[in-house]
């Protein structure tokens, strides 16, 4: 049994500790944990990229389902779906995975507040049918539920990680190839292989993780040797690295900027918003701040979904508005190092078209909660389009539906929402890839989100270090085979 707790501690920025031959990796990640590593947060996708935690269900590279602790499934009715789970897997604190502990950790999930946001809109019941077989039932039919059920944040943990004020401890509790045995705050994390692993040990004997909000001292942990693989090395840093210690990774990823359309506020008028529509030009920002390592978006989905190219001609749109000098705050965050560049370029196309723009820059965990409560008038966001379930319409309801849970647009708008509901209840990928992209026609029409440019994320891995994964949905980093040389 590996024995683990959470240390949080406070103070400055440390280095990763430094690898004398032992095999162990350095890890450097982007944005520090927000809640702890709570997998009802964002935080569960460090979970899934640092093989700590595991879901029932996989992904392949084209977002169809694959096993994961669960062997295989079958739907049983329009409404139920029964999971088989994986035989002789066992959490990092001993205990072993059976259908009550898969139960409770689904119905843990189901039950938080907030819900994460890939059960938004989405009733369902878990139950028991046998030692290893656990049935999924769902208010009304969805056609993607075992998709839904890959979200790292419906990862299962051990029945000891959930605390009962609600809160969850992932130390010591997941199924991955790694466990968790300390979290420093927002500085860092150390893991340590986990040698019964049901698909055999790591290759790696640990990991050491530093989180470096900081774009440039990302790229200097890889250029120096302290970094042996580097999360969002920014564009503007690629051309320092040696070649080969780096991939360009296209991404399901979207820069959009989100207009506050709440009733009341600047953008609650639809001509303003059109007005901030015409006055961006996105070249500037491609060729600047993402120096050509990025796509003009033609739409919320970008060329990492290809066949979002067969999307339907925008319609219904708003004539803009004349902006007469109306006071507006623009806001974004620093984690990533382009954004505050666009949000410059930004503030001054808008000032141009006759706004008054008020920029605010902090780190994402000091100004999500203000986002999400509407007190920016516009926000430039780098969303990822397909990260909860791998297919697009968990994205578009989770930010664009009246009852989302990451509504940063504030959007409630009729003929959006039945799109919407028309999308996630279609089965036939082909006509349910259809209605996605309808659903995002009525999405454009609103101008409540401007989509600028699809990014192509740069992951640095230093020489020498193999297996590790560069993954579109940014779900997956190190895995089980993940290693430096031979080792």
């Amino acid at each position: 049994m590996v024995l683990a707790a959470l240390l949080l501690v406070t103070g400055c920025f440390a280095a990763p500790q430094q690898d004398a031959g032992n095999g162990r990796l350095n890890v450097v990640m982007m944005q520090p944990p927000r809640s702890a590593l709570s997998p009802f947060s964002d935080d569960a996708f460090k979970l899934s990229r640092l093989g700590i935690a595991e879901t029932l269900v996989n992904l392949d590279a084209d977002g169809n389902p694959l096993p994961g602790l669960a062997a295989s499934w079958r739907q049983a009715g329009p409404v139920e779906w029964e999971f088989s789970l994986r035989p002789g897997v066992r959490f990092h604190d001993g205990t072993s995975l059976n259908a009550a502990v898969a139960v409770n950790a689904l119905q843990r999930a189901a039950q938080a507040q907030p819900k994460p946001r890939i059960l938004d809109g989405v009733e369902l019941t878990v139950t028991e049918a046998g030692p290893d077989r656990v049935v999924v039932r769902t208010a009304t039919p969805d056609p993607m539920l075992p998709q839904r059920l890959s979200s790292p944040q419906l990862s299962v943990l051990a029945t000891a990680a959930y605390q009962p004020d609600g809160t969850v401890n992932p130390a010591g509790a997941g199924t991955g190839p790694f466990v968790l045995t300390e979290l420093r705050g927002s500085q860092g994390a150390s893991l340590e292989r986990f040698n019964e692993h049901w698909n055999g040990p790591a290759r790696a004997p640990g990991l050491d993780v530093s989180f470096v909000p900081d774009g440039a001292a990302r790229a200097a942990a890889l250029r120096t040797g302290t970094g042996d693989i580097v999360e969002a090395i920014p564009a503007s840093q690629a051309g320092l690295l040696e070649p080969g210690t780096f991939t360009e990774v296209p991404m399901p990823r979207t820069n959009t900027l989100y207009l506050n359309s709440r009733p009341g506020g600047v953008f609650g008028d639809p001509g303003l918003r059109a007005a901030v529509r015409e006055a961006i030009d996105v070249a500037p920002i491609v060729s600047g701040p993402y120096e050509n390592r990025a796509d003009i978006a033609q739409g919320l989905l970008g060329p990492a979904i290809p066949w979002s190219a067969q999307r339907p001609p925008r319609s219904g749109a708003t004539p803009p508005a004349a902006a007469r000098g109306e006071r507006i705050t623009l806001a974004t965050f620093s984690d990533r190092a382009e954004l505050p560049e666009v949000a410059a370029i930004l503030e001054q196309q808008l000032e141009r078209a006759g706004f008054q723009v008020e920029l605010v820059v902090r780190e994402y965990s000091q100004i999500e909660t203000d986002a999400l409560d509407g007190r920016f008038d516009a926000f430039i966001l780098s969303r990822a389009t397909v990260l909860d379930s791998g297919d697009p319409a968990a994205y578009l309801r989770s930010d664009f539906a009246c009852d989302g849970g990451f509504n940063l647009s504030g959007l409630c708008d009729p003929a959006v929402d039945a799109a919407l509901r028309e999308a996630e209840g279609e089965g036939d990928m082909r006509t349910r890839r259809a209605k996605i992209l309808e659903a995002e026609r009525e999405i454009l029409r609103t101008d409540a989100a401007i989509p600028m440019l699809h990014e192509r994320v740069v992951q640095g891995n230093a020489p020498g270090v193999q297996g590790a994964a560069f993954d579109p949905r940014e779900r997956m980093l190190v895995q089980r085979d993940t290693r430096k040389g031979a080792e």
